[in-house]
């Protein structure tokens, strides 16, 4: 068995029926002992995203928790990642990574809540929290081994999988895929062929991040509230410009992919198995992409400058819903509507990965020149890559904090290991990279989701007593309408007395 082979076998063990019902069951859980939170107030939680909270300690503002969390979200499983759920399991994988997605809000408000609720401050104002302290600080001391489980698996996520490789070989396909399309320029490097277009865009990459990541969480703060706006309003007006050029297939689009859900083998023509297929891969993808359950995102939001963990909650929560509701699903749609996920290249194959997000632009946006489309999806891809190599560098970096204690000296050397990884991103393949991707994913998830089961209800009884607090000065802002009316009446009363 080939290496490919075999981690091919290990992804499909971890990702098997055990995660993925874990996941949905925790989703499910929270959903039920929070009453629907992701959708009664997620209007607040937008509210709160812009506004900062005053007199709360932390190293970043919320919104900057939120944009560092959302950086290391919006990648390349939003462009490449839904290409390969729909291409592996049918338009019906995107079905249910937006169901996943929906329940994966109210996993994201708890790990939000929880980070924020167990961090440690230490005298400088550095924090540190995350999946590993709310393991050790909430369910006890009893629990630590777990918590060193999950740092573990996040730090070789960070370092071999989701933060570093996949995001490089992405960026490296894209800068390829548009300036050397034919591979014209190729270069032998240990007895293969590389593109130089893809070998050049890796080192001004590699370059790029490390300029920023040496700089720490300030300055990779200040990067994030700077570029994940603007490449997340590029891509969607991007999407939309497709989708309303295309609205009369929209709604054809929505029955496949609702068809595909229960039935693939009737929209797929029989290319996928089953519905579990379509699941697996469309929920995969989807925590793939928005990390909904994997603990990562709570890393970040225990840095944001709070005192209200239910608030931070709140905060963290729009992330899923932005990074797999809305953008993930226009990337979906993009691909249904133009038939992108049945394109064939030259030689009659299915085309893959960032492929077919391509040919769904190139189709879609048809009165723009192919040159164009290209040029914006691979800028979006570069951006949204780019910004996920920094937020995992910070994760990955607190996790191995959290193992060895506060050793500036050994977590400098890491950055550069860190930096090393991301340079050698372009000469590995990308499906042995999206596999160690996946497996890296599915083990952090395990401990994550043990964690967040446990402490529901330390999570019910924090949201509960939150939304107790917020009704009360909400109601002193602004007065119910009756009490208006009494005040109004005795303002009246007292006018014709004084007459």
């Amino acid at each position: 068995m080939g290496f490919n082979e075999m981690i091919k076998a290990v992804d499909d063990f971890v990702w098997g029926i055990p995660l993925i019902v874990c996941i949905l069951a925790v989703g499910i859980i929270l959903t039920v002992r929070l009453r629907l939170l992701q959708i009664t107030k997620l209007g607040k939680a937008f509210k709160f995203m812009v506004k900062d909270e005053e007199g709360g300690k932390g190293e970043v503002s919320s919104f900057s928790a939120l944009c560092i969390a959302l950086s290391a979200t919006i990648g390349t499983g939003n462009i490449v990642g839904v290409a390969t759920a729909i291409a592996a399991g049918g338009p019906g994988a995107l079905f249910w990574m937006v169901v996943a997605a929906f329940f994966g809000m109210a996993t994201k408000y708890a790990e939000g809540l929880l980070a924020v609720k167990y961090r440690t401050i230490d005298n400088e104002g550095h924090v540190l929290g995350g999946p590993f302290y709310y393991i050790e600080n909430g369910l006890g001391k009893k629990f630590k081994w777990l918590a060193k489980i999950f740092a573990v698996f996040g730090l070789l996520a960070g370092l071999m999988g989701i933060g570093t490789i996949t995001q490089c070989n992405g960026i490296t396909d894209a800068a390829q895929s548009f300036f050397d399309p034919d591979k014209a320029l190729m270069i032998n490097l240990f007895g293969h062929d590389y593109s130089v277009a893809a070998l050049i865009a890796g080192a001004v990459v590699t370059i790029l991040a490390a300029l920023v990541i040496i700089g720490g969480i300030k300055r990779i703060s200040k990067v994030s509230e700077l570029v994940v706006p603007f490449m997340a309003i590029l891509y969607v007006l991007t999407c939309l410009t497709l989708l309303f050029t295309n609205i009369d297939k929209v709604p054809g689009a929505f029955a496949v992919i609702i068809e595909g859900a229960f039935n693939p083998q009737a929209v797929t023509g029989g290319i996928v198995g089953s519905m579990l297929v379509a699941m697996q891969k469309g929920i995969a993808r989807g925590i793939f992409s928005n990390e909904s359950g994997l603990g990562s995102a709570p890393i970040a939001a225990a840095a944001a400058k709070t005192k209200e963990p239910a608030r931070q909650g709140l905060v963290s929560m729009t992330g899923t819903f932005i990074d797999t509701i809305i953008i993930c699903t226009m990337t979906g749609l993009s691909i249904v509507i133009t038939g992108a996920w049945q394109a064939t290249d030259a030689a009659g194959n299915l085309l893959e990965g960032v492929n077919v997000t391509a040919y769904a632009f190139d189709n879609g946006l048809f009165f723009l020149p192919e040159s164009v489309t290209s040029f914006i999806l691979m800028i979006c891809l570069m951006f949204f890559a780019f910004t996920t190599i920094l937020g995992w560098n910070y994760y990955s970096e607190r996790c191995l904090e959290y193992l060895i204690g506060k050793k500036p000296l050994v977590l400098k050397i890491y950055k550069f290991i860190y930096i090393a990884m991301i340079f050698i991103g372009p000469y590995l393949t990308a499906e042995a990279v999206w596999t160690l991707a996946d497996i890296f994913n599915g083990l952090m998830a395990f401990p994550n989701l043990v964690a967040l089961l446990l402490l529901s209800g330390v999570v019910s009884r924090e949201t509960k007593d939150f939304l107790q607090r917020l009704k009360s000065e909400d109601n002193k802002k602004d007065p119910p309408k009756g009490l208006k009316s009494m005040e109004k009446d005795l303002e009246v009363a007292a006018e014709v007395q004084t007459q």
